[in-house]
């Protein structure tokens, strides 16, 4: 059976354009890829980053289950801590009754952002200090499965009432996120393309520590997911003239100052340092390109020794249309589609 194949995106900025065109090149990129034959589409949640428009993932769901037919579309994800657990599961509950069987929520416990954004975001330093994820998953399901009698909210139910919570994932980019998802029995999506941990220890440690929760789109036994980075075109120089320029956008992003996605033209034109040089190979690490037979091969030995059960890949690149055609040529070369 061919590995299923999944879509991350981030609504990335590209430099000339204004950021509102992401939104709609996102929209046109579900489209695509649910015709090349992928498996799911989420969208993520980052605040006041130039480089991505992906700040209301729960909009950018709406909009693209109903640009949409097939593909599942869900967010990678939703970081609770910036929002009250009520509204999470009320949005999705919403979701799921107007695309049934196609909505997932995947959570997190990151902000997605600076510490003043999410100080803006949640309007506390309490809660800004808080690591309280356990407590806020479980009042997001009290809201879904009731809490007991003498519980505050025991009167408060998420509406409609008549459709389950979509299925749970829970995300990470460390072994925290492993080992929640594994206690509570949810779906694990491991950030590969920039998780300094070793994926193939997350993933072991959740399904070792696996236990099934029993609840309505929980799983019975462990899946995972790994989310990649991959830039695939033609040749492999149009591949590595492309990763050049998403390596000046990651450059960038971590001196602090992230702006549009650059065009390959800018990232060639680019005076690169030493310093930066060296940020843009540790790029590679995390990112694979090059023509459609070479990253697949790599990205399956990357499934295999992660030991995941589907991939989740992420492009970056400043043109919508490569970045339609890198997903287009590997869901070929992957047998997605004839």
């Amino acid at each position: 059976m061919t590995l299923p194949l999944s879509v991350l995106d981030l609504s990335p900025v590209a430099s000339g354009r204004p950021p509102s065109q992401a939104l709609h090149e996102t929209v046109e990129l579900a489209r695509s890829t649910e015709a090349a034959g992928y498996s799911r589409f989420w969208v993520a949640e980052h605040h006041n980053i130039a480089s991505v428009t992906s700040s209301a993932p729960e909009v950018m769901i709406a909009t693209v289950a109903a640009a949409t037919s097939r593909i599942r579309v869900g967010a990678g994800g939703i970081m609770l801590p910036n929002h009250a657990p009520l509204k999470v599961a009320e949005t999705f509950r919403v979701l799921e009754g107007l695309h049934p069987g196609r909505i997932d929520l995947g959570l997190g416990r990151a902000p997605g952002t600076d510490q003043l954004t999410a100080f803006a975001l949640r309007r506390s330093r309490e809660a800004l200090a808080a690591n309280d994820f356990p407590q806020q998953y479980s009042e997001l399901l009290g809201y879904v499965d009731g809490f007991p009698d003498e519980h505050p909210f025991a009167p408060v139910v998420a509406q409609p009432t008549d459709v389950a919570l979509p299925p749970v994932w829970i995300l990470g980019s460390s072994l925290y996120g492993a080992q929640a998802a594994a206690a509570y029995g949810t779906g694990f999506a491991y950030a590969g393309h920039f998780g300094e941990a070793d994926p193939a220890e997350a993933i072991r440690l959740y399904r070792g520590g696996f236990r099934p929760s029993g609840r309505p789109g929980d799983p019975d036994a462990p899946r995972a997911i790994l989310a990649v980075a991959a830039i695939v075109a033609q040749t492999d120089q149009e591949a590595q003239v492309l990763g050049r320029a998403a390596a000046l956008s990651m450059v960038r992003l971590r001196q602090g100052r992230p702006g549009p996605l650059p065009s390959p033209e800018e990232a060639a034109a680019h005076p690169w340092t030493a310093q930066e040089e060296q940020v843009a190979q540790a790029f590679s690490r995390f990112a694979t390109v090059g023509t459609p037979d070479v990253v697949w091969e790599a990205l399956q030995r990357r499934a295999k020794d992660a030991d995941a059960d589907e991939l989740m890949v992420t492009t970056n690149v400043h043109d919508p249309a490569a970045r339609r055609r890198s997903y287009d040529l590997l869901a070929r070369v992957a047998g997605l589609r004839d």
